[in-house]
């Protein structure tokens, strides 16, 4: 398999501390109608798009917030249609913004790190959450 039929993409496991000003984090999954599937917001690459600039234009475009990169995830790697597809991602803190339905995103919700571990669609989402969470301080609320 050569380099070049890799499908690259991007995305995050975006978070936010809880409105309830309890010092909670909540994760954003997004519902895709196409597949019925909850997932991080991610997509793939424009050509020659670097992975940090598209990682933040798929949040911004699948959940309309804004955010701020911070550290970066595990990349995934799983087929589709008979490629390979590689998937960088970065936690991001939300900054601001508003979700607006669209053909490719119908839903957000943001949930409990527990809650979005059982309600994402796939383990490899699953497991996002988890790497996420090993990147934040005890301290910060990820209860």
């Amino acid at each position: 398999m050569t380099a070049d039929r890799v499908v690259l993409a991007a995305g995050c496991v975006l978070w936010r501390h809880s409105p309830r000003g309890d010092g909670r984090v909540e994760i954003c999954l997004v519902h895709r109608p196409r597949y019925d599937d909850w997932s991080h917001p991610k997509g793939k690459l424009k050509r020659g798009e670097d992975a940090r600039r598209g990682a933040l234009r798929e949040v911004l475009e699948e959940t309309g917030a804004t955010c701020s990169l911070g550290t970066e995830l595990p990349t995934v790697r799983y087929p589709v249609d008979g490629r390979p597809k590689e998937v960088r991602y970065w936690a991001a803190r939300a900054t601001g913004g508003s979700f607006i339905p669209n053909d490719e995103v119908d839903q957000v919700l943001w949930l409990s790190p527990a809650a979005a571990r059982a309600r994402a669609t796939q383990p490899r989402d699953r497991d996002l959450v988890t790497a996420f969470l090993s990147t934040l301080r005890p301290a910060s609320g990820s209860r």
